[in-house]
């Protein structure tokens, strides 16, 4: 029997295959860093995955997003924040903490309605918050 593979459309896959769709690929990019992945059934203090060094004991705790955000709720958590930029298509892991602070200090996050109600997350990146990513970018 023949196996014809045939490319999907990422656009047409419901929120939940997206999901399982990104953690395919981050899990690839992060293998490259030495990184073993294990999916979480449910969210656990904020994690979708847990993210093993091979090497070493770091454990990352890493909540996949669609792009760029901050949530009151991971404040304080230790937590990682994982994104592919749709634009460039490039990955993004970063603490959600440090990066928070990073934002606030250099004048590229400020209060709004949603960040009230609990978080923001970023529709398009500028180029500062782009500088501030840079570091956490993977390759």
């Amino acid at each position: 029997m023949k196996l014809i593979l045939q490319k999907i459309r990422y656009a047409d896959l419901t929120a939940r295959q997206k999901e399982n769709f990104n953690f395919q690929k981050i899990s690839g990019v992060l293998a490259d860093y030495g990184y073993q992945t294990i999916r979480l059934t449910d969210d656990w203090n904020g994690a979708d995955f847990l993210a093993q060094h091979v090497t070493d004991t770091r454990i990352l705790r890493v909540q996949l997003k669609s792009r760029l955000c901050f949530y009151k709720k991971y404040s304080g958590g230790d937590l990682w924040i994982c994104f592919r930029y749709l634009k460039s298509g490039e990955w993004f892991l970063y603490p959600h903490d440090l990066t928070f602070e990073a934002m606030k200090t250099a004048g590229t996050f400020g209060e709004s309605e949603s960040w009230a109600k609990g978080g923001f997350s970023f529709p398009h990146i500028s180029a500062e918050n782009l500088k501030i990513l840079k570091p956490y970018r993977l390759e």
